[in-house]
């Protein structure tokens, strides 16, 4: 039975990628007005409600991708020795998630450019941002701080939102890495 599970949950993350890689490319090549979930659906092999069993929305398609770094953030924060302050745990997870999955792909700066140009998009990244700072305020409460966890966790955020937003708009001259890098060291001075 354990087989079964893991490879239904496999088959399920290989769609769920699949129309999130199927619906940024359309995005990018008719733009987001232009596209429809049903062409989302045409163009990843499957049905209008199978795409409406994995995602609301083409906005929640777009950003599935983020969302799994989000995912995989906070779990790099929860692993971080016990004796790191909240801030070098926040930190050392960017580290090791650049370690573990690598430097974003050219997506990243495409959703970032994107979410800039339509409400919607920037609406749900808003949204989920929201939830993500929660979740990274849970993760560092217990750790030592000089500012509440919640605001420690929206000061990081919003470093690696401007390091994304300096990034997309070098046109990627240097690697996310190295742009969060000094960001994050720049905002470090009142949180180390």
């Amino acid at each position: 039975m354990e087989t079964t599970v893991g490879l239904r949950e496999r088959k399920k993350a290989e769609t769920r990628q699949a129309v999130h890689e199927a619906a940024l490319r359309l995005v990018v090549e008719h733009g987001l007005d232009a596209v429809t979930v049903e062409a989302i659906a045409d163009a990843a092999n499957i049905s209008r409600r199978t795409f409406s069993n994995y995602f609301s929305g083409k906005e929640d398609a777009l950003l599935y991708g983020e969302e799994q770094r989000f995912l995989a953030l906070v779990e790099q924060v929860r692993a971080q020795p016990a004796e790191f302050t909240a801030w070098q745990a926040l930190r050392a997870s960017i580290e090791d998630l650049h370690q573990e999955l690598g430097e974003p792909q050219r997506e990243w700066s495409l959703r970032a450019r994107l979410a800039k140009r339509h409400p919607s998009l920037l609406a749900r990244q808003l949204a989920n941002h929201a939830g993500l700072e929660r979740d990274l305020a849970d993760a560092v409460a217990d750790r030592p701080t000089t500012v509440p966890p919640r605001v420690l966790a929206a000061a990081f955020l919003v470093g690696l939102r401007v390091a994304t937003n300096l990034w997309s708009e070098e046109r990627e001259e240097r690697t996310l890495r190295e742009v969060m890098s000094e960001t994050l060291d720049q905002l470090a001075q009142p949180f180390a």
